[in-house]
């Protein structure tokens, strides 16, 4: 045990007051801290009733304990979790107790999981999949972060990099062989099987990435709303999003510039965007600065809900036939969806059919979806591979199937820089 390593705590429960507040310890003490607390040991992964106490006597808290010795436990340390009474002035009682024993100190953002990672318990796309988990705020946001926390994506990682490791022993093999019949060169005929295998991977691969982004997965499905003052945008996006965010008003030019929510439909994320009414005629400087800002928008979106005169909107818009209940409505022949925010009639339809369009463009539930970070390391990957495949000198085949195994282990974080895992490991909360 290296009693140098400093043993972490910290409430892993969210904030206080509540029913329970979990604290966490980890590191080379923490059993010990334990036994100091409840005046006595406890038989591991077995919950006990406990009350603890302050090195004077007092009674801090009865609590339900647990202790979990290494390397069999969540961060690969000793660790102990202490279930107390949730209010503020006990969890506070308790982790100033544990700060004031020797080798103890509060941990840090994302200690408890970099500590996991730096011992082997999870890798960093494991990782990177727990710290989508925790900030998923959708279903389909949930389900893709539990997928790759519990190592999806790390297993097929996994299975690409044997994969390259065989054929980098076909390699190896073909050039001793090579060297035992006094060849001089090493280009020859590739082993058996060997083209046939390398074009496989690079195909799965490329099918690979081209799967949306998990980036996308938080960002929403974008859809905007656009149309001319008073076709009924900002009345809608408050339907579509079941809030007040927007002004509504029958003058004209009322919004002014673009309002922007996140929400989640049927468990889907979305970012809806309300813009300008669209005239070629602003009425004054600022509101043509929104109109401008609103056509910028176009670009952007996944799906842009056009509520004015059919065949005026962007290319690939949805036509939209707003405001039905008005008793100035003019049917809309080409109107994909003719809704009124007011009565609330097409407004159902309206999202489920955002709903289906997102669910084709987003990265399916239980899939492996992979960040930018990631997919920058599979292309690494893959341009080598194609690379060997088109090689026919043994050396340099060999050299570009290395290029392709270390682009994996930099992957799953058998590669990698401090300044990443910093970056990484400081979106986490403390206490996790």
């Amino acid at each position: 045990m290296n009693t140098q390593i400093p043993t972490i705590f910290a409430v892993s429960s969210g904030s206080a007051p509540a029913a329970i507040g979990v604290i966490r310890l980890s590191g080379p003490r923490a059993l010990d801290a334990l036994c100091l607390l409840a005046g006595r040991g406890f038989e591991p992964r077995r919950a006990s009733l406990a009350k603890l106490r302050s090195k004077t006597g007092d009674l801090l808290d009865e609590a339900l304990v647990l202790s979990f010795p290494g390397p069999a436990s969540a961060t690969g340390e000793d660790c102990a979790e202490l279930h107390c009474h949730g209010g503020r002035a006990v969890l506070s009682a308790v982790c100033d107790e544990l700060a004031a024993m020797d080798g103890l100190r509060h941990a840090e953002e994302g200690e408890f999981t970099r500590r996991a990672f730096a011992n082997g318990r999870m890798d960093l796309a494991e990782a990177e999949g727990l710290a989508d988990l925790l900030e998923a705020e959708t279903e389909m946001q949930r389900a893709a972060a539990v997928a790759n926390a519990n190592g999806l994506l790390s297993g097929k990682v996994d299975g690409w990099r044997d994969a390259v490791l065989r054929l980098s022993a076909q390699i190896e093999a073909a050039l001793d062989f090579s060297d035992e019949d006094d060849v001089g060169d090493k280009v020859g005929a590739m082993p058996e099987g060997f083209t046939w295998n390398i074009a496989e991977l690079i195909t799965e691969l490329s099918v690979f990435l081209e799967s949306p982004r998990s980036e996308k997965l938080k960002e929403g499905f974008r859809v905007v709303l656009a149309g001319p003052p008073n076709s009924g945008k900002s009345t809608l996006f408050n339907a579509l999003t079941e809030s007040e965010a927007a002004i509504t008003s029958a003058i004209a030019g009322t919004t002014r510039d673009v309002i922007e929510r996140s929400v989640g439909i049927m468990g889907v994320p979305f970012t809806l965007i309300d813009t300008a009414g669209l005239r070629d005629q602003a009425a004054e400087e600022i509101e043509a600065i929104g109109i401008e800002r609103a056509r910028g928008e176009f670009a952007k979106a996944d799906i842009v809900l056009w509520l004015g005169n059919a065949g005026e909107g962007p290319p690939n818009c949805w036509e939209v036939a707003a405001r039905c209940d008005a008793s100035d409505f003019e049917a809309k022949p080409a109107a994909r969806h003719i809704v009124s925010a007011v009565s609330g009639e097409g407004v159902v339809s309206l999202k489920a059919a955002l709903v289906e369009e997102a669910r084709r463009a987003l990265p399916k539930p239980g899939e492996a979806a992979i960040n930018t970070r990631q997919s920058s390391r599979l292309t690494e990957a893959y341009e080598a591979l194609k690379a060997a495949h088109g090689q026919s000198d043994f050396l340099l085949v060999g050299e570009e199937l290395r290029r392709a195994r270390l682009a994996f282990d930099r992957l799953i974080g058998r590669a990698t820089t401090e300044e990443m895992l910093d970056a990484l490991f400081g979106r986490f909360c403390i206490g996790k």
